[in-house]
């Protein structure tokens, strides 16, 4: 079993600050003769809907030197998870979180940009610090 990412402890309890509950931590998926661990899964109540919305969360964290190779492994993962999750529970959705810093500091450039557009990926941007969400991107 791979380790935690070193911000997973912040992003777990960013969202339950924001009201979400945890339902599993990881969130295992087997498909075919694979085994993938999405770090998190969560959902809360939609008070005006009486439903739950639901969620997976992939933290990374971005502390190697090659902050594009860290992209492209996140990248990879985040669109095989998404994958198998459309298959297994599609009506979650599929977020990757990341700090403000490296939001800020790489997540705006055109190829992340660009990256996120055409892949419709969707992130969550939180201080880890404070254990806060900033922003939701979607």
């Amino acid at each position: 079993m791979s380790a935690k990412d070193f911000f997973h402890d912040a992003v777990k309890s960013a969202l339950q600050k924001d009201g979400w509950i945890v339902t599993d931590d990881p969130l295992y998926l087997k498909f075919g003769d694979d085994q993938l661990r999405v770090d998190l899964a969560a959902e809360r109540l939609i008070a005006a809907e009486r439903d739950r919305e639901k969620i997976a969360v992939e933290v990374k964290s971005f502390l190697s030197p090659s902050t594009i190779s860290e992209f492209h492994t996140a990248l990879g993962q985040f669109l095989n998870y998404r994958v198998v999750l459309q298959v297994q529970q599609p009506e979650r959705k599929l977020y990757l979180a990341v700090t403000e810093e490296i939001y800020r500091s790489f997540f705006r450039r055109d190829l992340a940009q660009l990256s996120m557009q055409t892949y419709q990926i969707k992130l969550i941007v939180f201080k880890p610090i404070t254990e806060v969400i900033l922003q939701w991107i979607n």
